[in-house]
């Protein structure tokens, strides 16, 4: 059966491929536009930051095509100290984002207009011992610019797996790597269908950007997870507002419009005729409202500061004031009473690059819920709080080869609250960390660039997690729950991963995973377009 569904496929595959081989040529201009989260630009920025080559802020991803283009060109102002491999990649990043507009065969520009199509395909084939699925999606992204200032953007891609061994929800210890999802309805257990969906109208301005849009937003740093904002859960639409307030002070600004998979009885109404069940579900609307300043301290070093906010029933103006503070203006609003009030977090980050030389220093913390006159009182104390600690040195022993360690900790209760519709979390996934609370990981890594565009990963994780637990614990019980207590699993697994992008957005991908004590599966792929 797994061998007719590959033959099944290998035919759309081609007809993909061939359409792919006719637009090698095609080559994006640099435009407001966001840049996928996932691509290999960033990483290849990040460490050129890592060695004090460029300054290079990637604290809230995705960014705009026009910036990564900046810091590419900077690059080119110390290419003599870049090794061969450098000097390909960055050559190779440069066409990728260069405003050359020779033979485009599927873009329009007229002055400062212009308009780039690109097919969208996934193919990705797993196997483990008795287990097999065939995942294939296919779509398209449209982008470009409306005039020199406002950029737009649109990206659609269809999904359905077939197999053995499909998860509908990318929730286990397994999925760490995995995306989360919104399925279609569907009966099949061999089958699931869901999309992807990216949109955004941008406006830049002398000191800034406005975006308004659908997509991932992530915060932080982190190597399997980022405790903040990571990119597990599923696009979500929002408003989003960067300011460069001083030459050394940036501030961001988001508001998230997120969903609560509960259904709002109280506004949920008969259907005429009594048709697909007689009742109109309509789910409890909820909201996230973020913003932080990031500090530039010297070159390398940045310290930033934020809260968010995750509220529900219906907007509320002061959400919408991207300089109020959310905490203060949620007692006041609700008078301090905790059951009309909304569920407030502040977090704080720091990131050290180049400061000892090829090195990146990382941590940050984020706080669901404290008591500063009881941190230190084992009776009294609610530290429920998150945090993470990495290191990274690069060019270690051989030119491209980064080692690192990461340890990531989330104590019990984190990202929830006793009112399920302002959980830390979208469409049943966590904002953050994708372990959710009382969960902790350490985390080994080295990565590998042997030629160019060639990206060798090999990671070893620990991971162990305990129970939810329950509201009265959380909220009554003294002292609270220790750490990583009603102990459920603890997961040692090794993942490898070959990655090479042959040309312009066309990569091939190999994974393997190996769980001690459970489980091995391998996954071969292939994307263009991301």
């Amino acid at each position: 059966m797994h061998i007719k569904l590959i033959i099944k496929h290998c035919r759309f595959f081609g007809f993909v491929l061939i359409a792919i081989l006719l637009m090698v040529s095609l080559q994006t201009s640099a435009q407001i536009v966001f840049e996928r989260q996932t691509n290999e630009v960033y990483p290849f920025l990040n460490r050129m930051a890592q060695k004090g080559i460029l300054t290079f802020d990637d604290l809230i991803l995705p960014l705009t095509k026009d910036k990564i283009k900046i810091g590419l060109d900077s690059i080119q102002f110390k290419i003599s100290v870049l090794s061969q491999v450098e000097k390909s990649e960055l050559a190779f990043y440069l066409n990728k984002f260069s405003t050359n507009q020779r033979n485009q065969k599927l873009a329009f520009r007229k002055n400062d207009f212009s308009f780039d199509v690109t097919p969208l395909v996934t193919v990705n084939f797993r196997k483990n011992s008795n287990e097999t699925y065939l995942q294939t999606g296919g779509g398209v992204q449209f982008y470009g610019n409306a005039t020199k200032n406002i950029g737009f953007q649109f990206a659609f891609q269809d999904f359905t797996e077939k197999g053995d061994g499909i998860h509908f929800t990318r929730n286990r210890l397994e999925d760490g790597t995995a995306v989360g999802i919104i399925p279609y309805d569907t009966f099949s257990r061999k089958k699931i269908n869901y999309a992807e969906v990216r949109a955004h109208i941008n406006l830049k301005f002398k000191n800034g950007q406005l975006s308004v849009g659908q997509d991932y937003l992530t915060f932080g740093y982190g190597e399997n997870g980022k405790i903040v904002l990571s990119d597990k859960a599923p696009t979500y639409p929002y408003v989003r507002l960067d300011y460069q307030l001083l030459p050394k002070v940036k501030f961001n600004y988001t508001h998230a419009w997120l969903h609560s998979n509960l259904v709002d009885s109280a506004r949920s109404y008969t259907i005429p005729g009594g048709g697909f069940g007689g009742i109109r579900e309509v789910d409890i609307s909820k909201f996230m409202a973020t913003h932080s300043l990031d500090f530039t301290l010297r070159k390398g070093l940045n310290f930033t500061i934020g809260e968010s906010m995750i509220y529900n029933d219906r907007i509320n103006i002061g959400y919408c004031i991207p300089i109020l503070f959310f905490k203060a203006f949620d007692n006041y609003f609700n008078r301090g009473a905790i059951q009309k009030g909304s569920n407030g977090q502040f977090f704080i980050s720091l990131s050290a690059r180049n400061q000892l030389p090829n090195t990146h220093f990382y941590s940050t913390l984020l706080i669901d819920e404290i008591k500063i006159s009881k941190i230190f009182d084992k009776r009294a104390a609610r530290n429920q709080l998150g945090y993470n600690v990495g290191a990274s040195v690069t060019d270690l022993g051989l030119p491209y080869l980064t080692m690192g360690i990461e340890y990531t900790r989330l104590r019990p209760f984190v990202y929830r609250n006793f009112l399920p519709a302002q959980n830390y979390s979208h469409a049943g996934y966590f904002l953050g960390d994708w372990m959710g609370n009382n969960s902790d990981r350490l985390l080994l890594f080295l990565k590998y660039t042997p030629l160019p565009k060639l990206k060798i990963l090999a990671r070893y994780q620990k991971i162990r997690k305990g129970g939810e637990g329950t509201i009265d614990q959380q909220y009554n019980q003294q002292p609270q729950p220790s750490f990583l207590f009603d102990f459920k699993e603890s997961q040692k697994d090794i993942f490898l991963q070959v990655k090479y992008e042959w040309i312009n957005r066309l990569c091939f991908t190999s994974n393997y995973t190996h769980i001690f004590g459970g489980s091995t599966f391998s996954t071969f792929g292939v994307t263009y377009g991301l």
